[in-house]
């Protein structure tokens, strides 16, 4: 018994259909060589094109005190070295904690393959002394009252006030540093020290004022610079030239001024 005729057009319809499915396989097989080849060419580019073979492939921008070698050596790089394997983080924390800079921007660039590394520097504003289990250190700080140890100011000492020491520095007076250093200009070139005592009162010397007692590293301080500076500008004035001994802005709404007692006058002889 034979089989009944096929529909019309299925015949059609099945060559259609394997030619589809050819197509497909074709295109699939495109897409994994062309898979291959960018994998093999990735590749490629990583081993041999995207790779540090030295510090002259260092670019440092910004800083007139660092050089590659020296980023080089403070990152802890070797070569050769993937470009994509350096951390930008890492390095820039790094660079901020070994050498004497304000701000660092780690950026890894393709082509050409190098590392931009651009630095703002930090400038030594006054010499430093802290203590330390080992005993006294003596460094710098910067505008920012950050600690810069004399390894990190070489070069920059030349640029350091020779007039102004700060005494008894800690990371937790930085703040209460920075403030009294953004101020300087107004509380008068002859600021000559100043000193953090170890109960944390703040002191200031200067030959005009003599003795400045600020009182705590507190919330109060811009005030208390505030009547500092005013009194900068009132006291000659008052004082009718006697020189000042100390002042004591604990209270900074009631300044307490120390001033030499007069000479007494000589006993006339009988």
């Amino acid at each position: 018994m034979s089989s009944p005729p096929a529909p019309p057009g299925s015949e059609r319809r099945r060559v259609l259909r394997q030619q589809r499915r050819r197509e497909r396989l074709r295109n699939l097989w495109r897409l994994v060589v062309l898979l291959s080849l960018s994998c093999g060419l990735g590749y490629g580019l990583l081993r041999q094109g995207w790779v540090l073979t030295g510090p002259d492939q260092v670019e440092v921008v910004g800083s007139q005190q660092v050089g590659p070698e020296q980023v080089v050596q403070a990152a802890q790089i070797t070569f050769p070295q993937p470009l994509l394997g350096l951390q930008p983080r890492r390095i820039a924390e790094a660079i901020a904690g070994a050498l004497p800079v304000e701000q660092v921007q780690v950026s890894r660039l393709m082509a050409p393959p190098r590392l931009r590394v651009e630095l703002i520097d930090r400038q030594a504003v006054a010499r430093a002394q802290r203590r330390t289990p080992q005993g006294i250190e003596t460094g710098y700080v910067d505008r920012l009252g950050h600690w810069m140890s004399s390894r990190q100011g070489q070069g920059v000492a030349a640029k350091a006030s020779s007039n102004l020491t700060v005494v008894g520095w800690q990371p937790h007076y930085r703040p209460a540093l920075a403030l009294v250093l953004e101020q300087r200009e107004r509380l008068g070139t002859d600021l000559s020290q100043i000193r953090f005592e170890p109960g944390g009162s703040l002191w200031l010397q200067s030959t005009r004022l003599g003795q400045v007692r600020l009182g705590p590293a507190d919330g109060q301080l811009a005030r208390r610079l505030e009547v500092l500076s005013h009194l900068q500008q009132e006291l000659p004035a008052r004082v009718k030239g006697r020189r000042l001994q100390s002042i004591d802005l604990s209270d900074p709404e009631q300044p307490e001024l120390g001033l030499p007692t007069p000479a007494a006058p000589p006993v006339a002889a009988r």
